[in-house]
């Protein structure tokens, strides 16, 4: 049978079987291997308390886009299903047009913002944290008596 239906009724129909349009979650790309890393610090680390994490430093880069690309994306699922894998659009860090930064941050302190003006691979981050790691930790370990390393 190549019989078609019209538009408004498949959402008639959809919408019967408890389906609405909706947009889905956007999400990171985590590989396998890091999902299995971050479950593994997660299991590590459960216990700790409030004051455990007060004690400890993070760092990071973002970058930042300055050009804004809407590619809205729209999917049928229930009102339940909206961390279901198949109703998730991942998102990779985009290309060109943006900024990007890096900080290392405490509960106690906020380290400094440093531009990175160009790609960060492994030898521009070993150069940004010789600069500005050990500065940080120091101020870091004047304000905390209980500093814990996490790997």
């Amino acid at each position: 049978m190549q019989q078609s239906i019209c538009e408004a009724t498949t959402r008639t129909i959809l919408r019967r079987m408890g389906y609405n349009s909706r947009r889905p979650h956007r999400v990171p790309l985590i590989s396998t291997t890091n999902r299995k890393k971050r479950l593994q610090f997660a299991r590590a680390h459960q216990n700790w308390t409030v004051e455990d994490w007060k004690n400890v430093a993070w760092s990071d880069e973002s970058r930042f886009l300055l050009r804004h690309s809407d590619g809205r994306v729209r999917i049928w699922r229930k009102q339940n299903e909206n961390m279901d894998p198949s109703c998730l659009v991942t998102t990779v860090q985009a290309a060109g047009g943006g900024v990007m930064v890096w900080r290392m941050f405490s509960w106690h302190t906020l380290g400094p913002l440093v531009p990175i003006g160009h790609r960060l691979n492994a030898t521009a981050y070993l150069s940004i944290v010789s600069d500005h790691v050990h500065h940080f930790m120091t101020t870091m370990s004047q304000s905390s008596n209980h500093f814990k390393l996490v790997s």
